[in-house]
Order: structure tokens, then sequence, then C-alpha cells
């Protein structure tokens, strides 16, 4: 292929045909019409020698073939995006990008939530994608622009990647308010004999670090219900007399309805950590929405 002959956006536009898989949403994230998309979808095939994407029940489906070019084909683009921002200023009022955040529930709810809002008043032109966290599949996917950003506890990031504390989270203890058992406070007597919620992201877990905590005293807690996410535990014990340890910041969720208490005995707490690809460290979109959510952390 003689790559002078190449127009370069026939290759942004298979990128962004490979990654949203519908030929609509890819015109409307180029600002093109479908017909021209389309057009330049048969100058690509005749290019490769090869369909691309295939029409499918909803959107096209990849070949083998397109499956192949999708990564060193977003690894090329980013370089080049790369090469063309160096020395470049961010304007975030006039910016359009999407970027893809990785992290679990109380996360989305602590950071994701405050800066989804942020950015409808600063960047309109910014989307962002929210991923449920996985740490394993994180180091691949940013590798190959799938995922820009993480929030992940320290022990999980990998160590190529680049990472920066972001916040300490702690434990609370919490209780509807107008308990008939609590008010106010909750001794460790009253801890362990009253039915607890336990959040449990691999799911159906009925123990965890507390459980550890109270056996080293000698003690143990009930626990009547295991909800896979910690947003939902606030939510149930507000409406029921069950009790629960939460992050903080989710217990705030519900502070019209909850009683916010210290635990009975010390349960430790955990770091979350932004966590990026070498990729994407240098970008300026990427370093101003960094400091945006850090930002945002100091003021939360």
């Amino acid at each position: 292929m003689d790559i002078r002959r190449l127009d370069l956006n026939l290759l942004v536009a298979l990128e962004a045909l490979l990654a949203e898989r519908n030929v609509t949403r890819a015109a409307r994230r180029l600002h093109i019409s479908q017909p021209a998309l389309s057009a330049q979808l048969n100058r690509l095939r005749d290019l490769f020698g090869d369909p691309l994407l295939i029409p499918a029940q909803r959107g096209v489906t990849p070949t083998a073939r397109a499956l192949e070019l999708q990564a060193p084909l977003h690894a090329a683009l980013e370089q080049v995006r790369g090469v063309l921002s160096v020395g470049a200023s961010f304007d975030p009022a006039s910016a359009e990008l999407t970027v893809s955040l990785m992290g679990s529930d109380a996360t989305q709810y602590a950071v994701l939530t405050p800066l989804a809002l942020a950015l409808a008043r600063e960047a309109p032109g910014l989307r962002t994608a929210w991923r449920t966290v996985d740490a394993a599949a994180f180091p691949s996917l940013a590798e190959r622009g799938e995922v820009d950003l993480a929030f992940l506890t320290p022990d999980l990031a990998h160590e190529a990647m680049h990472a920066r504390k972001l916040l300490d989270e702690r434990y609370v203890v919490i209780a509807r308010k107008g308990h008939p058992q609590v008010h106010g406070v909750v001794d460790l007597d009253a801890f362990c004999a009253l039915d607890h919620v336990i959040s449990s992201p691999v799911g159906g877990g009925f123990a965890g670090p507390t459980d550890e905590a109270l056996a080293a005293h000698g003690r143990a807690r009930r626990v009547v219900l295991s909800v896979p996410n910690f947003l939902m535990t606030p939510e149930v014990v507000a409406r029921s007399d069950m009790i629960a340890l939460a992050p903080e910041r989710v217990a705030r969720i519900q502070a019209d309805r909850l009683q916010i208490m210290e635990p009975p005995i010390p349960v430790p707490g955990f770091t979350i950590a932004m966590v990026w690809h070498d990729r994407v460290d240098a970008h300026p979109a990427q370093r101003w929405l960094r400091e945006r959510i850090v930002r945002l952390v100091e003021e939360g």
C-alpha cells in the first residue's frame, strides 16, 4: 500500500466505525452525513481489499481483518493526535471528544457524578462513558484505547501505569432515622446484635474486613443480606431496621434519611487512585480532565 496516496480521514472514519459499530452513530461522532461516511467505508473496503464491516441486525459487525486493525489503528492515530497537540492549549468549552472512565459504583457516585455535572457546564462537547471496574482487564483496555482512566485501589494499579492518589475513604455505620434501637450511636453489643447488610462486589459474600476486625475481638455479627454494590446499601438501610457499614461518601447519598455513626471498632478504609496509560499521559484534554477531577474531589 502506497501511504503517500492515503487520506488520513479514511483512517479516522474507520476508527469511529469500529468504535461505534453503527454507521449513523459514527457519522454523528465525525460530524458528517451518513451517505458521506458510507462512501468513505466503500473506499476503505477497496483500500484494504476486505468488507471490514458487515451489516448486522443492529449496526454493523467487524470482520476478522477489521478487528486486527482496530488496536494498532487507534494507537497510531493517538500518536498522530499527540504530535499535533504538542504545545497546544486545551479549551474545554469548545472541545469535541469522548473519554471512557472505569470505576466502582462507589467511585461513580463520589467522583463521576460530580464530574458529569461539571462537564455539562464547562465542557459540553466532551462525552464520557462510564464502565464497571475491571482491574485485571484495564491495562490491555487502556493500551488499546478503549479506556482512558481508571479509579482503582493502589494495590490493583499495574506497575507500568501512571497513578495519582485521589482520595482516602473511611467506613461509617448507617441506620435509618427513627430506628427503634439506634439513637445516634451504636456500641459493640448493639452492632453485633442487629441485622446487617453487606456489599459484596463479587456477589453472594457474607463476610468482609469488618468480620475480620470483629473476630480479632472475639465477636461476630449477623449478616442477613448481601447486595452486589455499595449504592444499594443506603437505600435498603433507609427502608428497614437493618444496619450496615458503608463508605462515608456513599452514606451521604441518603444523609436526610440515615443516622451516620462511627464504627464501634476500627475498620480499615481504602484509598482510590487515578490510573492511566502512557498513551494519554501528555494529551492536553486528558491532562485537563485529570486535574479537573482532582479539584472536584478536593472541593467535595
